[in-house]
């Protein structure tokens, strides 16, 4: 089982790297930004389990990065923030945070703040766009209640078109995401599978989700 992916959006570096350092001996994988528009294009280009997110940040604070994420997206977030006030919190749990924590934090609550979210997360990891509805945890993907079956690679694809939902992927991040960096062969493999995937979910359906953007990749709207 591959390991869970963290996004760590926070402009003091040396917390950062602490959260990074105890986040990946812990087993997860990390990358960390350091400003909240770089925050942004990071969580676009990837998929990630959950996203720890600065209130407090260059480019755009932490407020508007939640309001972005939460445009496509239901993946947990926590929020870290040096401002204990309840005005604070409640704003960011209306917008959509997950959890809220306290700077100065003590890591292990935190650990067990981010085990929390994940378990809830998995709980309830049912991705949707229109009538599609992939069920992560039993692998069930149906459109308007007809069961799709899809081969692993499929699956692995319309996963990440549904972790990336309304953002325009190139084939190259679909290539990355799906098939892994060490892949070496032609993006054309890109095209093919997306094929594949449109005849299965989107040709008998009078409402396509898969749109080609020219020049550019895919997207999958509902």
């Amino acid at each position: 089982m591959s390991a869970q992916r963290i996004l760590i959006i926070e402009d003091e570096e040396r917390i950062a790297r602490v959260l990074e350092l105890e986040l990946e001996h812990e087993g997860y994988e990390t990358k960390k930004t350091f400003d909240g528009l770089d925050g942004i294009a990071a969580f676009r280009e990837g998929a990630f389990d959950l996203v720890l997110l600065d209130v407090m940040l260059p480019g755009m604070d932490g407020m508007g990065v939640l309001r972005r994420i939460r445009q496509g997206s239901d993946v947990p977030v926590i929020m870290l923030t040096a401002k204990d006030t309840v005005t604070d919190k409640v704003e960011g749990l209306d917008i959509g945070a997950s959890d809220y924590v306290t700077k100065p934090f003590d890591m292990d609550e935190l650990l067990a703040r981010i085990r929390a979210a994940l378990r809830k997360s998995v709980q309830t990891m049912v991705l949707t766009a229109g009538d599609l509805f992939l069920n992560e945890e039993s692998r069930d993907v149906t459109r308007a209640g007809e069961s799709i079956d899809l081969t692993p690679r499929e699956y692995d694809l319309l996963l990440y078109l549904l972790k990336n939902k309304r953002h325009v992927l190139s084939r190259e991040q679909l290539l990355d995401g799906v098939w892994g960096y060490d892949y070496y062969g032609d993006t054309n493999v890109v095209d093919v599978y997306i094929r594949y995937l449109r005849n299965k979910m989107d040709k008998s359906f009078e409402v396509p989700l898969i749109h080609t953007v020219r020049g550019i990749g895919y997207v999958l709207k509902d």
